[in-house]
């Protein structure tokens, strides 16, 4: 049978379900403003690198200028009772869904990432999480943080660039349930979905000043954390941007969580269903890129079978396309910047450099944008900077055990501590390592599955606190 009776046609995504104004201004006290000092800057696609719009950037005065409105907007709106909160959280979240498409295609557009991913797994949890925790609002007293939990104020929400919408809702939508006023910070590369969320807030009639949001870069952020006014901060990012706002925080009573770096392992065991887990394991590091905090990076693969997993790798991730994120039949969209691909790039050298040994399938890059080939290193030993170090690219480095006790030790042989997955079919041995395994999210026979009612969050250089289920209001409350 011929191949090419066979070959996908483009299936390209409307761009016309999406207006994108030539200019945003920051959303402050329930209106969008220029920047005090008029400063701008502008936000890019990753897959033609063109402009598609320009952004006010914030500073000292215009943090100062938001967290004002979220304060005075604070006593009303905790104030309220959880029913009247609920109602809109609801409200957001209608609009949320009944916007999905418009909202699918801003946030590929904007972050680089396929279409297919924006539309059937970004969306649908972001509205979720919007109706989850709008079912929360009038049940705090049943969420075990006392019988009479009080909301704490002012929260200073900055987020990262890999899952925009989706960073703003973990945060937004228990932060409004449980009675607090936000002021956010989305990323430097992806501030558009914001924007369009502030809109929203407007559409479902929320008071001013309950939602702010001031665009800009890392030093806007560092305006917002700092801000003496603030009570809670919550960050989504990097390590060392997490270390940083520790260091920022420490000494005041402002309360905090960080979702930082990880280095998640993926252990395939011989009586693993080998098919499943290879889906897994691409799921698990090609999901977004790679460009995701608790992906499967480190693929621990049982001796006996490593031969028999890599080939079926191999074979499958042959039949990924790559390029353009608009079209529904792509499976890996551009890396989100030129600044992140020279990362994954230099690391990706210094595998091979350190004598691992680099696969990719044939596939043909775009001329425009940032890209990166799906890639898989084998022999690589636990000393490698690319089993060690955050890669946040399409990069998977492969390891091997023999016993459990050996996939333990090398599973947990990192500072890093958000996830891990486990493929086998003895319930018993999930368990068993599940306890050992020092990871805030243990996978079984699955990875990257996510839900609101599921909290999520890592231990050592991964952070502290969670997010999400009943666990992810306890951050925004104070105990009575």
């Amino acid at each position: 049978m011929n191949a090419k009776l066979f070959a996908y046609a483009p299936a390209p995504e409307s761009r016309a379900v999406v207006d994108i104004a030539p200019s945003y201004g920051l959303f402050v006290d329930g209106e969008f403003r220029e920047a005090a000092a008029g400063k701008v800057f502008k936000t890019l696609s990753p897959a033609s690198e063109e402009v598609l719009s320009e952004v006010a950037y914030g500073e000292q005065e215009d943090i100062d200028a938001a967290v004002r409105a979220a304060r005075a907007a604070f006593g009303p709106w905790s104030a309220l009772p959880g029913a009247e909160r609920a109602k809109y959280l609801f409200r957001i979240a209608r609009i949320i869904q009944e916007r999905s498409r418009e909202l699918a295609v801003l946030e590929t557009l904007d972050n680089g990432k396929p279409i297919r991913e924006t539309r059937d797994a970004d969306l649908p949890l972001v509205a979720a999480h919007f109706f989850y925790y709008a079912g929360w609002a009038d049940k705090l007293s049943y969420a075990g943080c006392g019988p009479d939990p009080r909301p704490l104020g002012v929260a200073a929400q900055v987020i990262p660039w890999n899952f925009p919408l989706l960073m703003l809702a973990w945060k937004v939508a228990p932060a409004l349930a449980t009675g607090n006023t936000v002021v956010l910070k989305p990323a430097e590369t992806t501030p558009l979905s914001a924007l369009f969320f502030a809109d929203i807030c407007r559409q479902a009639g929320l008071p001013k000043g309950v939602v702010n949001i001031v665009p800009g870069d890392g030093a806007t952020g560092a305006a917002l954390v700092g801000h003496p006014d603030v009570n809670k901060v919550a960050f989504t990012g990097s390590t060392a941007v997490g270390k940083q706002i520790a260091r920022t925080v420490a000494g005041t009573r402002k309360r905090l969580t960080l979702e930082l770096g990880g280095k998640g392992a993926n252990i395939v065991f011989e009586d693993a269903p080998l098919d499943q887990a290879v889906e897994g394991i691409v799921g698990g590091i090609f999901f977004n890129q790679g460009q995701v905090c608790c992906a499967g990076s480190r693929l621990l693969v049982q001796e006996s079978v490593q031969e028999e997993v890599l080939d079926a790798l191999k074979r499958r991730l042959s039949t990924l396309r790559v390029g353009d994120p608009l079209d529904k039949n792509t499976d890996v969209g551009a890396i989100n910047s030129a600044e992140q691909l020279a990362r994954i790039t230099e690391l990706a050298e210094a595998g091979e450099a350190e004598g691992a040994q680099r696969w990719s399938p044939p596939c043909e890059l775009p001329g425009e944008g940032y890209w990166f080939a799906p890639t898989v290193f084998t022999g690589v030993s636990q000393a490698h900077r690319i089993a060690r170090e955050e890669i946040f690219g399409p990069v998977l480095s492969v390891l091997t055990f023999r016993t459990p006790d050996e996939a333990v030790a090398k599973a947990n042989n990192t500072p890093y501590g958000l996830s891990a997955g486990i493929w086998t079919e003895k319930g018993s041995r999930i368990l068993k390592l599940a306890n050992q395994l020092r990871a805030g999210v243990v996978w079984a026979n699955t990875f990257n599955k996510f839900d609101p009612t599921s909290p999520f969050g890592g231990y050592k250089e991964s952070g502290y606190g969670r997010e999400g289920g009943r666990h992810g209001l306890e951050a925004y409350l104070e105990h009575a």
